[in-house]
């Protein structure tokens, strides 16, 4: 068996880094590193998403054995979302990330507007 390599087309891998640098994926993770949400919870605490987004992200996430759901047998029935160990593991990770994205949004959006510029 051969060590993974992102960079080759037929390697998985490459899937889980696109699964990871899914924006809603991030945001969910960062989320849920605050705690254990409901879906409501995290619908508001990610404005802009849709619940048809928002279902199939947290399905993808759960599949990849990144976060974790838990029913619970009340009335009306309560569902929690959580981080598994593996999805806390990308916790520092994503969390770096959108801090630099948002560290550096000034200077990338000036960079774009001078590019737009010199595009006309």
């Amino acid at each position: 068996m051969t060590e993974p390599d992102a960079f080759l087309r037929i390697c998985p891998s490459r899937d889980v880094m696109g699964r990871i640098g899914e924006k809603w994926s991030t945001l969910v993770i960062v989320a849920l590193s605050e705690g254990r949400l409901r879906f409501g919870e995290l619908r508001k605490r990610l404005d802009g998403i849709s619940q048809k987004m928002l279902s199939q992200t947290l399905r993808n996430l759960e599949r990849d054995g990144l976060v974790s759901r838990e029913v619970f047998d009340e009335r009306p029935l309560r569902v929690e979302y959580s981080l598994t160990p593996i999805g806390d593991s990308l916790v520092p990770l994503v969390t770096a990330l959108k801090a630099w994205a948002q560290d550096r949004l000034q200077v990338i959006e000036a960079a774009r507007k001078a590019f737009d510029a010199r595009q006309t």
